[in-house]
C-alpha cells in the first residue's frame, strides 16, 4: 500500500470525550426523523387503512421489524460509540486501508443519487409555497408569463429556482458540523411533532365522534393468531424493516458522538414510542381528511394517504403553506441523516487529506444538483432506482463483515494508531490495503442479497435481502477466519 495515502482527518478522527453530547433524548429525535416522512407517513397510513389489514397484524410486524431494528442498530452502534469513530473508519478494521476507502465509496454514490432525488422532492413543495406567495402576495398573473411555462430538461424557470435553492439551503445547514447538526435534528423532530398534533387538533375539534368512528370502521381488527397470517406477518414486517435498513450501515456515524452505552440502548428503544406515536397521529390525521372532503363532498376514489395529495385536495391556502413548511423540515432532515452524513463521511474517507466539511459538501452539491435536475427527464424514465438498489445489495453484506470482524475476530479490539497512520507493520493493511477473506464474504453475501431482489420467486422474501445478506457474509467472513 503506498505510504502517500494520508490517513488522518478532523472529522473522522476519534471523537474526543467532550464531543459526545448526544444523549437519549437526542436519539428519540434521530428516530423521530427517520421516520417523520412522506414515504413513512403514506406507508404506515396505507398499511393500517388501504390494505384490509388487520390492525393487530400490522402493529405486531411493526413491532418485530422495529426489534430487528433495535438488534441491529446496537450491534453496529456499540463499537462506534465506545471507540468513537464512523463507520469508514470502522470499516478500515475489517476491509482493509485501502478496501475501506473504494468499498464506502459504492455507500457514497448510493446516497449522493438518493441526496439529488429526495432534495428534487423537497424542492416541489419549495416550488408550491413559491407559487403561492406570488399568486396570493404579488401578482396571478405572472404564472401565465411564457419565460416561466418554458422548460429546460423538465423544468421550468420556478421549478429550477425551488431545486437549485433546495440544494444551497441543505448545503448551509449541514455543513456546520455534528453539534450544529444535532440541534437542528432535535427542532426538526420537536417542530414536526408539533406540527402534526396541530394538524391532529384542527381535524378532530369539531368532528372527533365522526373521526374516531370512521377510523374504527377503516381499520380491521379481526384474530391475528391464524395459519393466513403468517405470510402477510412476514411480508410486512420485512417491508418495514426495509423502511429503516438504510440508516443501519451507517448508525455509527451519529453513535460515536453518543455519551454513554447506557444512552445508547436507552436512546434505541424509543424507536419503538416514535413507531406508536406517528402511527397513531398518521392514520388519525388521514381519517380526519377523508371525513373532512366528505363533508365538502369532495369525491376520491379512496382513503388519501400522501401528504402531497391531501395538500391538494384541501381547499385552504393557510393550511396547504403549514403543511408544506412541515413537510419542508422533515424532508431535510431525513435527507441529512440518510444520505448526506453516510455520504460526506465515505467521501473524506477516500481522500481524508484533502477534503473538509466545506469541499466535500461542494461535490455532493455539485454531483446532486445533476441527478436531482436530471431526475425527471432522464433518471426517472431509465428506472435509475433499480441501479440504486442493487448498489444498495452490497450494504447487508458490509454490515455482516464489520459486525464479525468486530465481535468475533477482533474481539472487540481496535489499534487506534493502525487505524490513522501507515507504517510497515500495520495490522490494517492486509495485503496492500486490502483484506480478500472480507472482499470474498462480502461478493458471497452480494451475490445472494442481489438474487433475492430480483429474482421473481422470492418476490415476498425481498424485503429481507438486507438480513439475508449479512447473515450470508457474516458466517463466510467467520468460517474464512477460523481455518
Amino acid at each position: 500500500m503506498s505510504q502517500n495515502i494520508e490517513l488522518k482527518n478532523f472529522e473522522l478522527a476519534t471523537v474526543n470525550p467532550s464531543n459526545k453530547t448526544w444523549t437519549s433524548a437526542d436519539l428519540f429525535c434521530f428516530w423521530a426523523n427517520s421516520i417523520q416522512t412522506i414515504a413513512g407517513f403514506a406507508l404506515i397510513a396505507s398499511l393500517y387503512l388501504i390494505y384490509n389489514l388487520s390492525s393487530y397484524l400490522v402493529l405486531s410486524s411493526s413491532i418485530a421489524a422495529s426489534i430487528l431494528v433495535y438488534f441491529f442498530v446496537n450491534l453496529i452502534g456499540h463499537p462506534s460509540q465506545k471507540h468513537g469513530l464512523p463507520f469508514p473508519v470502522m470499516m478500515r478494521m475489517s476491509m482493509g486501508l485501502n478496501g475501506a476507502r473504494y468499498f464506502s465509496l459504492l455507500r457514497s454514490i448510493v446516497g449522493i443519487f438518493m441526496f439529488g432525488i429526495q432534495t428534487y422532492f423537497i424542492s416541489k413543495s419549495i416550488n408550491y409555497l413559491t407559487r403561492i406567495i406570488i399568486y396570493y402576495g404579488i401578482d396571478a398573473q405572472i404564472l401565465e408569463n411564457e419565460l416561466l411555462l418554458a422548460f429546460f430538461l423538465g423544468l421550468n424557470i420556478i421549478d429550477w429556482f425551488s431545486l437549485i435553492i433546495t440544494f444551497f439551503i441543505q448545503y448551509f445547514l449541514f455543513t456546520n458540523g455534528q453539534r450544529y447538526n444535532q440541534r437542528f435534528l432535535k427542532f426538526s423532530a420537536i417542530f414536526v411533532y408539533l406540527g402534526l398534533i396541530f394538524f391532529f387538533v384542527v381535524l378532530i375539534a369539531e368532528n372527533s365522534t365522526q373521526i374516531f368512528q370512521s377510523l374504527k370502521s377503516n381499520t380491521t381488527t379481526t384474530n391475528l393468531i391464524s395459519k393466513s397470517n403468517i405470510l402477510p406477518f412476514v411480508v410486512l414486517t420485512g417491508t418495514i424493516f426495509s423502511y429503516f435498513s438504510i440508516v443501519l450501515l451507517n448508525f455509527g456515524d451519529f453513535s460515536r458522538y453518543v455519551k454513554t452505552s447506557k444512552d445508547l440502548k436507552m436512546g434505541n428503544l424509543f424507536l419503538f414510542l416514535n413507531m406508536i406515536i406517528f402511527s397513531f397521529l398518521a392514520t388519525t390525521i388521514v381519517i380526519g381528511v377523508d371525513v373532512l372532503l366528505n363533508q365538502k363532498l369532495i369525491v376520491v376514489d379512496q382513503i388519501i394517504t400522501k401528504p402531497m395529495d391531501i395538500i391538494g385536495k384541501i381547499d385552504n391556502v393557510y393550511l396547504s403553506v403549514y403543511a408544506l413548511i412541515f413537510i419542508i423540515f422533515s424532508s431535510i432532515s431525513t435527507n441529512l441523516i440518510t444520505n448526506y452524513v453516510p455520504t460526506q463521511n465515505s467521501i473524506i474517507n477516500f481522500l481524508p487529506k484533502n477534503l473538509n466539511l466545506k469541499s466535500t459538501g461542494m461535490l455532493i452539491l455539485f454531483f446532486g444538483i445533476i441527478t436531482g435536475g436530471l431526475w425527471p427527464s432522464l433518471l426517472s424514465q431509465i428506472e435509475v432506482i433499480r441501479l440504486i438498489d442493487s448498489l444498495a445489495a452490497f450494504f447487508g453484506p458490509i454490515f455482516g463483515i464489520i459486525i464479525a470482524d468486530y465481535y468475533i475476530v477482533k474481539k472487540e479490539k481496535i489499534n487506534h494508531k493502525d487505524l490513522f497512520y501507515i507504517r510497515p507493520e500495520n495490522e490494517y493493511i492486509y495485503s496492500g490495503g486490502w483484506n480478500y477473506k472480507a472482499v470474498y464474504a462480502v461478493f458471497i453475501g452480494f451475490i445472494f442479497s442481489f438474487s433475492i431482489i430480483w429474482n421473481i420467486t422470492f418476490v415476498d422474501f425481498k424485503t429481507f435481502s438486507w438480513i439475508i445478506g449479512f447473515v450470508v457474509s457474516y458466517i463466510m467472513y467467520y468460517l474464512l477466519n477460523n481455518k
